[in-house]
Formats: C-alpha cells, structure tokens, sequence
C-alpha cells in the first residue's frame, strides 16, 4: 500500500500537540475568526500553541488573527481555540485550511464551534447581528477532500445533509434568549477572497438564496464532517454587503464592529459551551 503523507502529518501533529496538552482532551473546538480572537483569553488554565510550533502547520497572517492553538476551560467545559485560522486567500491550499480541524477531531474534538466576520446580503439583518448559519454555499472552487490522501483520513463519500447540526443550533437560539441576544439564521456564502465582492456577485448571491458572505467556513466545516464532527456556525454581520444600501465594506470596520460586540459574542459562545456540555 502507497504511503500516505497526508495521515503522516497529522500523526506527526497530533503527537505534538497531545505532548504539549498532557492530559487534556478537549471536546469542543473553536476557530476565532476576524476581530473575535478576544474570546479566547477567557479559556481557563490556558496552553498557548503557536500554529508555527506544530508540525507541518501553516501560520496565520491576516489581520487581527494571532494564529496559535488555546487550549483550557472555558464556560467548564475543555476546549480548544483557534486563535486565529487560516484562509485560502493566504495562498494556503484547501487541505492545508482543513488541515487544523482533521487535527482537532484526532486531539478528541466532537463539536466545532466556527465563527467569523460576515457581511450582510439579506437586507433585513444589521451591522452587529449574530447569525446561526443554517447551511452554506461553497463558491471557493475548492474542496479539501479532493484528491486521494483525504479518503485515508475517512471515506470521501459523505453527506452534508444539516451540515449545520440542528440540535446545536436549537442550544444556540436557547442561549440568545436566555440572554436577550438578537439572532438571525440564515445561508452563508463562502468564497476564496482577498477581494471584498462586486455590487453584481452579491445581487447574484441574493438569488442564489444567500444571506451572508465572507472569506472562510466553508472548507473548514466540509473538513469536520468529513470526520464526523458536529458542526455550528456563527457570524458577526461587521458590515452590510457590497452595494447594499451603498456599502463598500473595509477591513478597519470590520475590526471596529467585532471590538464593539465583543460582550456580547462572548456570552453568547460562552453560554453555547456550558450547554453543549450539559447536553
């Protein structure tokens, strides 16, 4: 049987990274997306894992993303953050964006958490929302189980039927009431970036059925069903799509509008763990 240097890294990594967590196995991982990386100074007993000090990762280099693994507590319950992804628009290949979640599902990782900064094509959401993804479309052009190393890994055949677990989603809308936090749940539109989209793609998303659209996500959630990991998704609308009611998104309000729900985003996760635990 041909070697698979795929399973290689990851065997590699994990080693790595289970020598650094000693006994730790965290069962919920988190990835931080743009302006929500704040969140993870509140993981307890916290084991910080720079991306370059695990074998054959990629490291970070988008704004706001410090780009290092958050190992502790959180709301009770072991976690482990990403402080930080990795984006195909980094020149990262789509194996090497999942790669990090393969290696969190064989760390002991059942739930992914994944969150990001988003912008609105639905017009009824606002600037601060925080919406549940109910399902996606990828519109990267890439797939991180194409090819023949990831059908190793599990078989390459799999549904994504409610990728989007409902149940986690039901524990999602429960916390925000309990909370009083306003939630929208829709379609989230991923693409590959940098570019921010044309006034034309977002008129045609609209069609498509898409509520939100940003630069991550996608590769990442087919990455952890692809292993059998349970899936939510969150957005923060930093900002209304391009030419929605005039908009011309930049990075700068972005950052702005995470800083400024910072509180609330962390209750909301913050609670969504402590259920998720109990569940």
């Amino acid at each position: 049987m041909a070697s698979n240097e795929l399973i290689a890294r990851l065997d590699e990594a994990s080693a790595s990274l289970r020598e650094r967590l000693a006994s730790r196995t965290p069962r919920i991982g988190l990835i931080l997306g743009s302006g929500l990386g704040p969140l993870a100074e509140a993981i307890e007993g916290a084991v910080c894992i720079p991306f370059g000090e695990v074998p054959h990762m990629k490291t970070s280099t988008a704004t706001s993303h410090v780009g290092r693994f958050v190992a502790g507590d959180l709301a009770g319950a072991p976690v482990i953050a990403m402080q930080g992804r990795l984006h195909g628009y980094e020149g990262n290949s789509a194996q090497e964006v999942a790669f990090p979640v393969w290696l969190m599902e064989r760390l002991g990782v059942e739930v992914l958490i994944t969150t990001n900064a988003a912008g609105a094509i639905n017009e009824d959401y606002r600037v601060g929302d925080l919406c549940i993804m109910s399902d996606h479309i990828n519109f990267t052009g890439r797939n991180p189980v194409a090819g023949t190393e990831p059908d190793g890994v599990a078989f390459r055949f799999f549904s994504m039927f409610e990728a989007y677990d409902p149940q986690l989603r039901a524990i999602a809308h429960r916390v925000a009431e309990r909370y009083a936090i306003p939630v929208q749940e829709g379609v989230y539109l991923g693409l590959l970036g940098p570019s921010f989209e044309t006034p034309a793609e977002i008129r045609a998303f609209r069609l498509w059925g898409a509520d939100t659209v940003a630069m991550s996500v996608v590769e990442e959630v087919i990455a952890a069903r692809h292993v059998g990991m349970r899936v939510l998704g969150v957005s923060l609308v930093t900002n209304m799509a391009c030419g929605v009611g005039g908009a011309s998104p930049d990075d700068e309000e972005v950052l702005e509008v995470a800083a400024r729900r910072e509180g609330d985003f962390r209750a909301f996760i913050e609670g969504i763990v402590a259920a998720i635990a109990l569940d």
